[in-house]
């Protein structure tokens, strides 16, 4: 454990390496270029720490026809540098870099789920609706009514695996905890599909368009 530790502490040692991991959290996969831009580096280098991060287990490898695309590896791993306030956030150094700060706060994806305040004002209305138990260990028979009826999320088809059907990840902005899980993924990739909000390259944070608002407003969850 304490060998596996220090590799990946080595890994996100580098300014860099930390910056692509920090875009790797949204659970999507990345180009070599994307993530070059993300960190500042050229295409040779980033390369190179992209070398670092397959190697320390932290990214994985897609081939897209004639290229490679970057995700990671694990959402154990990413959901634990999420409860660790991700990785080397950068200070605020422009109005521009303060919004996205901003942005990352209200609303984020924290591997394949939403995170920050959107993430846990849903997750705590799902709470209070009793769709879900308190502990986040449980959807509840009227939760798969409620998410097959109102937003058309059905649970009855997810097939058994490792990966438990909701459990609680730790939001490191807000110190509270929001779904994750197969219900959490889901959830994510609903409003990704149905237009509540939207990415923006290069970033972990979301956009909550008008249309988004007006879903979670009729479910009762409102954000500042």
């Amino acid at each position: 454990m304490s060998a596996d530790l220090a590799r990946i502490g080595r890994a996100l040692g580098a300014p860099a390496r930390a910056a692509m991991i920090h875009v790797l959290l949204d659970g999507a996969p990345h180009s070599a270029g994307e993530l070059a831009r993300a960190a500042g580096v050229s295409s040779a280098t980033a390369s190179e720490h992209l070398a670092v991060l397959v190697a320390a287990g932290l990214a994985g490898v897609e081939q897209d026809g004639r290229h490679r695309r970057f995700t990671m590896t694990d959402p154990r791993i990413a959901q634990a540098l999420e409860l660790l306030g991700g990785p080397a956030p950068e200070p605020v150094t422009s109005l521009r870099l303060s919004r996205e700060q901003q942005r990352v706060r209200r609303a984020r994806t924290c591997y394949d789920h939403l995170a920050g305040l959107l993430g846990v004002a849903l997750t705590e209305r799902l709470v209070t609706l009793g769709w879900v138990d308190a502990a986040l260990t449980t959807v509840t028979p009227a939760g798969r009514v409620g998410l097959a009826g109102q937003l058309g999320i059905h649970l009855d088809d997810a097939r058994p695996t490792r990966r438990p059907l909701l459990r609680a990840c730790r939001d490191w902005t807000e110190r509270r905890d929001h779904v994750a899980g197969v219900l959490g993924a889901r959830l994510a990739a609903h409003a990704l599909a149905d237009g509540w909000v939207l990415r923006k390259p290069g970033s972990r944070g979301l956009t909550v368009t008008a249309h988004g608002e007006d879903v979670l407003g009729a479910l009762g969850v409102r954000l500042p």
